[in-house]
């Protein structure tokens, strides 16, 4: 696949997740609170970086962004290989995603709880960023290239 196409598969990925955990954080008790670790994160970096970070809503709508992008590259990885494991690609980065979500946060100096206060929140978190791969694989396939196209199977 074309890196483009690869990039689009990734953004749909990345889009479903943000709306998602968006949606969820307004409405569910229990849902992960990401949008917390990505703030903690802009934080940290721009102190780290010396730069005054930002506050309010600027925080709020640079790391909606960051989150974004990051993800939009990550789950463009769906697209690289063989058409036939797009699907098993898609599910893979969702798992790995969503395991290290709830993993790496303390062990790089964040705040963990908003994706470990509860199982149920884990259990989200999890499924949130299967589905974000899942939505990057099944992007993925619906702009493949035909083989007359030039793609390899």
């Amino acid at each position: 696949m074309k890196i483009s196409t690869n990039i689009v598969a990734g953004a749909a990925g990345a889009l479903l997740l943000n709306v998602i955990h968006e949606l969820a954080r307004k409405n569910i008790k229990d849902a992960p609170r990401v949008n917390e670790l990505g703030e903690e994160g802009v934080v940290k970096i721009s102190e780290a970086m010396g730069v005054k970070p930002p506050t309010g809503n600027k925080l709020y709508a640079s790391t909606l962004a960051y989150d974004f992008v990051g993800n939009a590259f990550y789950y463009s990885a769906v697209g690289k290989g063989k058409s036939k494991n797009i699907w098993l690609r898609g599910l893979g980065l969702g798992l790995t995603a969503g395991i290290g979500a709830i993993a790496l946060p303390k062990k790089i100096g964040l705040d963990d709880q908003p994706v470990n206060h509860s199982k149920l929140t884990q259990v989200l978190t999890v499924a949130w960023y299967t589905l974000g791969g899942l939505a990057a694989a099944a992007a993925a396939e619906l702009l493949k290239e035909s083989p007359s196209n030039g793609e390899s199977e």
